[in-house]
Formats: C-alpha cells, sequence, structure tokens
C-alpha cells in the first residue's frame, strides 16, 4: 500500500505532515535560505512578486532579503551570484569560476551559435524590431537559415509586420536577456566606441 503525498505550497508554517519542523522565514538567515533554495529550482528568472506569494511575505521584505542575500554571496565569493535576468532574478555562476566550469564541460558538449548567427543576432538586438530584409541588407547576406536557427533558440521572436514593407518584424525576447544577463536592451553595451565618425555615414547605413 503507498502513501499518497500531495506537497504544499513553501510557507512559515508546516510544510507537510511528515514532521519536518516549520519554516521561521522571521529569521533573516533562514530567508535568505529560502530565497535562494527557490531560485536554485526556479526553471526561469522569479521577480520580487512571485519569491512574495511561495513565501507569504510582503514585497518590500523580499526586496530587503533578496538586496541582502546578493551582498551575502558577493562577500563570501560564493560559486554564483544573483543578479537580474529579464523582469526577474536568478542565481549565474560567477564570472571568476568560468574558466573551471569551461573546462568541466567537454568540448562539443554544448551547442553554440556560429558566427553568423552571433552577428545577426547583434543586429536585430541593436536595431529591433527589424525586418529579415534589412538584417540581410546590413550584413550583406542571406539570413533566412540563420533568423529560423535564432526563432528555434527562442533568442528572437516576429512581432508584428514592418507597415511599409510587409515584412516580418523581429526582436529579442527575454530568453536573451536571460544569456546575456541583463535586465533590458538599455542595458547592452554601447556601439558608439565601435563605430566610425557618425557625420561621415548616410542615413541608409546607419
Amino acid at each position: 500500500m503507498t502513501e499518497d503525498i500531495t506537497a504544499e505550497p513553501l510557507h512559515s508554517g508546516a510544510i507537510d505532515g511528515s514532521g519536518t519542523p516549520p519554516l521561521d522565514l522571521a529569521d533573516p538567515v533562514v530567508l535568505r535560505g529560502a530565497i535562494e533554495a527557490l531560485l536554485f529550482v526556479a526553471e526561469a528568472p522569479l521577480d520580487l512578486a512571485q519569491l512574495a506569494a511561495a513565501l507569504q511575505l510582503p514585497v518590500a521584505e523580499i526586496a530587503e532579503a533578496v538586496a541582502a542575500l546578493t551582498m551575502d554571496l558577493d562577500q563570501r565569493q560564493a560559486g554564483w551570484q544573483l543578479r537580474p535576468a529579464a523582469s526577474g532574478f536568478r542565481l549565474y555562476t560567477r564570472d571568476r569560476y568560468a574558466p573551471l566550469i569551461e573546462a568541466f564541460l567537454l568540448n562539443g558538449q554544448r551547442s553554440k551559435l556560429s558566427q553568423a548567427a552571433l552577428e545577426t543576432l547583434a543586429v536585430i538586438a541593436y536595431r529591433q524590431p527589424v525586418t529579415r530584409a534589412r538584417i540581410s541588407a546590413i550584413r550583406g547576406v542571406n539570413v533566412d537559415g540563420v533568423v529560423r536557427t535564432l526563432l528555434a533558440r527562442s533568442l528572437i521572436t516576429e512581432v508584428g509586420t514592418d507597415p511599409d514593407t510587409g515584412g516580418g518584424l523581429y526582436r529579442t525576447t527575454d530568453e536573451f536577456l536571460e544569456k546575456m544577463g541583463i535586465g533590458s536592451v538599455e542595458d547592452l553595451p554601447s556601439l558608439a566606441p565601435l563605430l566610425p565618425d557618425l557625420d561621415t555615414l548616410d542615413s541608409d547605413e546607419l
């Protein structure tokens, strides 16, 4: 005979009937640990409202705990760090440990974007929303296959049509922001230092 065990939402009372002591979320250390645990298992970034709902606490209290957790992880140089991602927060491996992680992950185990895909993605990121024809004009090559790859990776999405040409318009997704570790496209680095004097370029070249 098997026992049917149904998990209950995480809160400050008893989690289940197994005799596990309740979490004392009034303890700042326990609260930080609970937030860290939720972020660790989450498949997507969690925002303050989602964390507050999961822990049944005010958003303001969660915001303070998230800031404290971020500082704690940074002070002890933990293997991961808490950073904004898309519309919420997510745990990322710390940059200083990147060489170790890259060495651990065998060559070929990760599917990397080609140079053409990276260049196309950059055009879309900085010119969005932009049509496929415009991307091809900027890159000087046909980008149909590359765009399909980026769509399949959920790094870009189609967001309507251009009123002048009828071509589909593409922009980056939250998945792209998450991979980049930024909160919005406004956080992308400026291209100005890499560009020639804008006064020497025709408007069609921009």
